[in-house]
């Protein structure tokens, strides 16, 4: 296995096993070198707990990428989650111009939106600006909320193939290259993630949980990020991912007390076997 140097941005949550706290355990551990791009700390996350600090990073991320470049830092991925702003938009676009290796590939989950709802802290100008990073990568994988955000198609809550057909379509005429569509289940009892590539459109079809979970979103793109960079194909680098992230939310379903995320450490050996 070649050894990859991954850039990941998004903020650091430092309680509540989201963000960089899952990509960089996960990532690191499909054996590859792990770097971080920090756009904002916080002491908890956002969903269920109160009171929690917050300190935006926005203003450290130029000076950061100004000592890579003096440094001759480069990087063979880079992954970005979840972004504080338009400006932090801005300044990731200038990193995936500047900052990869030759071959780099990026990875944008887009993280604004779920549930046909954008996240309180955006607008329709983040949306904008998403867009502009989203539709110059290489994979994209949002949700079908945010797809529907990405693309101005009006989202819907219950759809067909042709609906999902239609959303992916949008995505590519966009602009986008390679389209992993996430939460994708035609049935009450079944969820799935949609491939889309140049050589066509595949489905991987798993079990729908019951529970929604923070920070499985996360949790799946970072164990798709680790799985492809390993040299798995699109399709079994996101079948693997699906199987990682019902895996950990199986094992935390019935520990009431875990309520603000997945244990999806015990379940690294599993991902693993799944990358051998």
């Amino acid at each position: 296995m070649t050894y990859k140097k991954v850039l990941t941005i998004q903020d650091i949550s430092c309680v509540g096993q989201c963000s960089l706290t899952v990509a960089l355990p996960i990532i690191s551990a499909a054996g590859h070198e792990t770097a971080i791009l920090p756009s904002a700390v916080l002491s908890t996350h956002t969903a269920g707990f109160t009171g929690y600090t917050f300190r935006d990073l926005t203003d450290d991320i130029p000076p950061i990428e100004a000592h890579w470049q003096k440094e001759g830092i480069s990087f063979d991925a880079i992954y970005t989650g979840y972004l504080g702003s338009t400006k932090q938009i801005e300044y990731v676009k200038d990193i995936l111009q500047k900052m990869g290796a030759p071959g780099c590939v990026s990875f944008v989950d887009p993280a604004m939106a779920d549930n046909g709802k954008l996240y309180p802290a955006f607008d329709d100008g983040y949306v904008k600006g998403m867009q502009t990073l989203a539709f110059a990568a290489d994979f994209i994988l949002p949700n079908i909320t945010e797809a529907s955000f990405l693309t101005g198609i009006e989202y819907q809550e219950r759809y067909d193939e042709a609906y999902i057909k239609k959303l992916v379509a949008a995505l590519h005429e966009r602009g986008a290259k390679t389209v992993i569509l996430t939460g994708v289940g035609y049935t009450p009892d079944t969820n799935g993630v949609v491939v889309s590539e140049k050589s066509g459109l595949s489905y991987y079809k798993h079990k729908r949980i019951p529970k929604n979970s923070h920070g499985t979103g996360d949790v799946y793109a970072s164990a798709f990020v680790g799985a492809y960079m390993r040299g798995k194909s699109a399709y079994d680098a996101a079948r693997i991912a699906a199987d990682y992230t019902v895996k950990t939310i199986e094992n935390t379903i019935d520990d009431a007390s875990h309520w603000y995320g997945v244990k999806f450490e015990p379940l690294l050996p599993f991902y693993l076997e799944q990358l051998a």
